[in-house]
């Protein structure tokens, strides 16, 4: 191990100053900070402010997020000091601006935190909607995440170097580790674009260690690398003369397969793989930095000012510190002591697996040596069965399937390279070569199934369908990528969907295959569940992948503003009722159906008594086209996820109100059936927790928006940007709050009065009611006695303008930003060119409101008790009555 010293800082203090002192004084926003202009601040603040050579403008909206959300937050379990809060609070608003000076590691040393510290102090400062920005989140997630992969890798460096180096002299063992260590993060940095992927990081990890062990004696190594280093990389390097060394050509490095093949048993890794990371991109490093065809050392003093440089052009976290045991780099104690064990295969005592540590690199490692073991046998071209499948077809398939395959797979190659790094088009051919196998291995064992299923063997209509193959084809290429970079979904496959600034380009996790192929989600929604079922060697936890890929979908993916979803659904409603849910007391229960991919693929057609045919003839002419087996599926889906999401949320808010959970699913479930158009380029859960908030408005039920959001944030598998940012109109983003106000509440408004009355509408499942051909008469609602429907009077109010009873639906109470925000919401409600391009419900876009209604901050929680009957927002509204109906008070949230 490497001396534990901790880190003074000093050098980083002396850096601070000088930096600063090199800057123009300017009297501007963006300049260095004037401290008279802040004379109304904390002067501690100032002065950390000055410390960190914020601008004026950052200063200013630091100190902004620290009057408004901050300074009043329950302290309890906030064991950070003011000056730190601050800190967070300043570098908040520097990566808002992005006028950051100072590196990450610079600014941990001034304030006292370490990485985990600071992003758990982050996470606690994020009380409201916009506290904390998606912008920030982000970049506060990617620090987080190279943070972590970083702290495996060194660890595993660490271990490595204890087996392989065995130097007795402290100081050469030290400068030894500083060399192998700043080579592998300036290799990293410089020639990874995506320095979060653990797998290729590690294999180029392996390959710095290589280039070391073998240019040093045999002494320095331990067993087994002493005995298999070859001579010809352990013989000193021939001196030349001064006239010759000029003219010598640096020859490419040289590697000792021995000693790689034993790095990479240890760390049970590919042979193979890791020697196309060597061949590529390893010596083209080496190439970039002069150090090709170098025989002995690297200079250390080198290799640290490369990275140096790379460090501070980065502004990131100073990874070398990790070998000084840094303060700021310190992991969380319960992190380095979690320990995971391989899980028992059977009960046979023979073989009870032996408890190992599972690190993320073994786990890693081991995941992908499966995915390979199980494709051992299998190759990247169609087997003889396949073939023969293909010859019985009424068209050969076999030329446009090869066809196809061979142009996705230069998409993918050069997508890969794209966004993992330089010279990484090998690496990228490798996994697609395996997702080619799976592909071709998954296509037979569904062929042998639909044949014994329905008896025949000409699949003709399947085999010959581009969407299904392409679907298929991007499903095993996401098993093979979810392989290797872990099977997490980063940003919950929603924030780069809505127009996020990060690229897509710098994420392999799902939804990227889908943006390589150009595949519409809902297609590749219709293969997962087959895939699976013909795949049985699918782990466990690529099982989960894949399912948790299906609900990504089903919440926002497959809801885009160009998915077919929305046509098929079109269609749908022209044809006749809706998709009905399920009702409620069945959706605990799995979800059973006789759906194959060839069903839904060569959908529209719905189950009969016959086998399913491959392909739906086309309707004749004045006869209703039948329904799409796809569409029905993916709608009993819709609802049980729905339903389950919802009844999660609800049991962490309203246990003291049960009767109000079907109603708040009624009212759902009649938005995604009938208001499906709220759902583009929207998110399930915005509609979850906007139907929660608009029935406890309705009943009386004191519950604040702040409060469902909060609850929400600690869920499973859930996205800060589904609350941040969420679609307004064409091309405009808001939070929740403002979503709810502008869009969900004057949508469905009517809706929401109706549970109020004394007669509210019947409880989930609700029944599509037709059209009558008689637009006065009541429809007796099916399946009730006396229950009638009357088609809803026009009002010779504009359908937007407010009623008492209809204020009340409102979101109020909140403090989700500043009196300014609001005021840019009023003015864009007032506007004289409002309109919704696309019309929520098809038509002519609605008349604004003149003013959209706040109530003051907290009024109606303002000592934590309730007024008997009615809250003081029912008691304000009631004695404004007198007014008429279309004059409505701008109240704004008051800071």
């Amino acid at each position: 191990m490497p001396p534990k010293k901790r880190s003074s800082g000093t050098p980083q203090k002396k850096e601070l100053k000088g930096s600063l002192k090199s800057r123009s004084p300017d009297s501007g926003d963006n300049a260095v900070l004037s401290p008279e202009r802040h004379k109304d601040k904390d002067p501690e603040f100032v002065f950390l402010s000055e410390e960190l050579q914020s601008t004026n403008s950052i200063c200013d909206h630091a100190w902004r997020i620290w009057e408004r959300e901050i300074r009043s937050m329950d302290k309890t379990n906030m064991p950070y000091s003011n000056r730190q809060q601050w800190g967070a609070c300043l570098f908040i608003a520097g990566m808002e601006l992005e006028g950051i000076n100072l590196t990450f590691t610079q600014f941990l040393k001034a304030v006292g935190l370490s990485v985990k510290q600071f992003i758990s102090l982050v996470r606690k400062m994020d009380v409201n909607v916009d506290t904390i920005s998606p912008k920030v989140n982000s970049a506060v997630t990617r620090l987080e995440n190279k943070y972590d992969v970083t702290l495996a890798l060194y660890q595993r460096f660490v271990k490595t170097c204890e087996k392989i180096f065995a130097e007795p002299d402290n100081a050469k063992r030290k400068e030894l580790w500083e060399s192998s260590w700043t080579m592998f993060l300036l290799a990293k940095g410089t020639f990874l674009q995506m320095e979060d992927d653990l797998v290729i990081s590690f294999q180029l990890l392996l390959c710095v260690l290589e280039f070391f062990a073998k240019r040093l004696s045999p002494s320095l190594l331990q067993s087994p690398y002493k005995s298999v280093v070859s001579s010809s990389t352990l013989s000193p390097p021939t001196r030349t003369s001064r006239r010759n060394q000029g003219k010598s050509k640096p020859r490419p490095a040289e590697m000792d397969m021995q000693l790689l093949e034993t790095l990479c048993k240890e760390g049970d890794c590919s042979v193979d793989e890791v020697k196309n990371v060597y061949q590529s991109t390893f010596c083209a490093f080496l190439d970039s930095v002069g150090l090709l065809g170098l025989q002995g050392l690297p200079p250390m003093e080198a290799l640290s000012k490369q990275y140096e440089e790379l460090y501070h052009k980065s502004k990131d976290f100073d990874a070398r510190l990790f070998l000084s045991d840094d303060e700021t780099l310190s992991p969380n104690k319960i992190e380095v002591s979690k320990v995971e064990v391989t899980p028992r295969k059977n009960l046979f005592a023979e073989d009870i697996a032996i408890p190992v540590p599972q690190t993320p690199i073994r786990a890693a490692m081991t995941s992908i040596q499966q995915l390979r073991g199980d494709l051992t046998s299998g190759s990247d071209q169609p087997s003889s069965n396949l073939l023969v499948y293909y010859k019985n077809c009424t068209v050969d398939p076999s030329g446009e399937i090869k066809k196809r395959v061979e142009e996705l797979g230069e998409v993918f190659i050069q997508r890969f390279a794209q966004a993992v790094g330089q010279h990484c088009e090998g690496l990228g051919r490798k996994r697609f070569y395996l997702g080619a196998q799976l592909y071709y291995k998954v296509m037979e064992s569904m062929l042998k199934s639909e044949e014994k299923r329905l008896s025949v063997q000409n699949f003709s209509k399947l085999l010959n369908n581009a969407a299904f193959h392409t679907s298929l084809l991007a499903c095993a290429l996401e098993v093979v990528i979810a392989t290797y970079v872990g099977s997490s979904l980063k940003n919950g496959g929603f924030g780069r969907s809505s127009g996020a600034s990060d690229s897509v380009e710098s994420d392999l996790c799902f939804p990227w295959i889908l943006s390589v192929f150009q595949l519409p989600a809902f297609d590749f929604y219709k293969v997962i569940e087959s895939f699976i079922k013909a795949e049985p060697t699918l782990k466990h936890d690529m099982v989960k992948h894949l399912e948790q890929c299906e609900h990504v979908i089903m919440e926002s993916l497959a809801w885009r503003a160009d998915s077919p979803l929305f046509d098929l659904l079109k269609q749908s409603r022209e044809e006749g009722p809706g998709e009905q849910a399920e009702p409620p007391a069945t959706l605990n229960q799995p979800l059973h159906h006789n759906h194959t991919a060839a069903d839904l693929y060569l959908s529209p057609v719905r189950p009969c008594r016959q086998p399913p045919v491959m392909e739906a003839e086309p309707p004749t002419p004045g006869t209703r086209a039948p329904r799409s087996n796809s569409l029905s599926l993916f709608y009993k889906k819709l609802y049980r996820m729905a339903y389950l999401r919802l009844k999660m949320l609800f049991s962490n808010l309203l246990t003291s109100h049960p009767e109000m959970e079907p109603i708040i699913w009624t009212l759902l479930q009649h938005t995604l059936q009938n208001e499906y158009e709220l759902m583009r380029d929207r998110h399930l859960d915005q509609l979850i927790m906007s139907a929660m908030y608009a029935i406890c408005k309705v009943k009386n039920v004191d519950l604040r928006f702040k409060t469902i959001v909060t609850a929400y944030k600690e869920l499973p598998n859930t996205n800060q940007e589904t609350f941040k940012r969420v679609l307004i109109r064409e091309g405009q983003y808001d939070s929740i709050i403002v979503f709810y106000n502008l869009v969900f509440m004057q949508k469905l408004k009517t809706n929401i009065l109706q549970y109020s009355s004394p007669r509210p509408p019947p409880l989930s499942p609700i029944p599509h009611i037709p059209c009558s051909p008689y637009k006065n008469s009541p429809l007796r609602v099916p399946g009730s006695n006396n229950v009638y429907v009357s088609p809803l009077k026009s009002s010779r109010v504009s359908p937007l303008v407010m009623t008492p009873r209809s204020r009340i639906l409102i979101s109020i109470g909140e403090s989700f930003g500043s009196a300014d925000k609001f005021q840019k919401i009023n003015q864009m409600v007032s506007s004289s060119d409002w309109s919704l391009k696309r019309s929520l419900d098809g038509g002519s876009a609605p008349k604004p409101l003149k003013r959209l209604r706040f109530d003051m901050d907290g009024q109606d929680e303002a000592d934590g008790s309730k007024s008997s009957g009615e809250s003081a927002l029912i008691q304000k509204l009631a004695e404004m009555s007198k007014f008429p109906a279309s004059f409505v008070t701008c109240l704004l949230v008051q800071v």
